[in-house]
């Protein structure tokens, strides 16, 4: 039996983006994917116990895009539950209401928790309820003031009269390409911890990164030579384990382990003998 394999192409491949919306209970969180993935709107308010999943496939910028919609609850005692699932996330959509004043407030904690969990991702504020403006809690100015102290981009959205929906995840799925873009162009450079590097920069870290290596290598070599010159090892299994630099990125540090006093008799070098 024959079997053939295919070489994949590049455009066999699709661009899948898992999109967290967080925000307060009742900011219409539920209607905007709802809206989005299934061209539906209610007015009725449920209640959004846990999470909530949709997925829908767009075309953007010559590429297939799978949208992986997850909405969370906003409610305070679900935050157990919801932190778990920021985990992977590749964008975020930060929603608040125009009617609730306390959900405009709220929007910095909602960041620093996905920030938390997913680090520094793509991120968009959005408001909603437009169509409500005559019952607005806040004017324009503090709003604006506020996207522009987050330093994140503002869309006012209406689902009830299907106001610049589209756009919010458009961005969202433009900013991830565009990332993605970056990364075949010029790949970073990897931040060793959370904090990255103290004291120095990662240039500095590199170079004598590379010097110790080579220094390593003409020390490996010495070691080799002293050991040929040697006829009997009588030191048996007891040696020390250590991480050297070449080994910072691949293994975890192990600690030197003392060697016990070796007590040497007669016959045992005369079997090695």
């Amino acid at each position: 039996m024959k079997m053939y394999l295919q070489d994949l192409q590049e455009e066999d491949f699709e661009v899948a983006v898992k999109v967290v919306i967080v925000g307060n209970g009742a900011v219409g969180k539920s209607s905007l994917i709802q809206k989005y993935c299934k061209r539906i709107f209610t007015s009725e308010y449920k209640k959004t116990i846990g999470v909530d999943f949709l997925e829908k496939r767009i075309y953007l910028n010559g590429e297939d895009v799978r949208l992986m919609l997850w909405d969370t609850a906003g409610q305070e005692e679900f935050d157990c539950i919801t932190r778990a699932y920021y985990r992977g996330a590749q964008a975020c959509v930060l929603a608040f209401s125009c009617t609730d004043r306390e959900s405009l407030r709220s929007v910095g904690k909602w960041k620093r928790k996905v920030e938390e969990e997913c680090g520094n991702i793509p991120m968009i504020l959005v408001m909603t309820k437009m169509d409500m403006m005559y019952q607005a809690a806040m004017d324009s100015f503090e709003v604006e003031k506020l996207s522009k102290q987050l330093g994140l981009p503002l869309i006012k959205t209406s689902v009830k009269e299907n106001l610049n929906i589209n756009k919010v995840f458009g961005h969202l799925a433009g900013e991830h390409l565009s990332e993605l873009n970056r990364w075949t162009e010029d790949a970073p450079i990897i931040q060793i911890g959370g904090g990255g590097f103290n004291g120095f920069s990662q240039t500095d870290f590199l170079t004598r990164y590379e010097k110790n290596w080579e220094a390593e290598e003409i020390e490996e070599k010495k070691k080799k030579k002293s050991i040929l010159k040697k006829k009997v090892n009588l030191c048996g299994d007891n040696c020390l384990n250590y991480c050297d630099t070449r080994a910072f990125f691949l293994t975890p540090m192990k600690k030197k382990r003392e060697s016990e006093h070796v007590k040497l008799d007669c016959k045992s070098i005369c079997k090695v003998l």
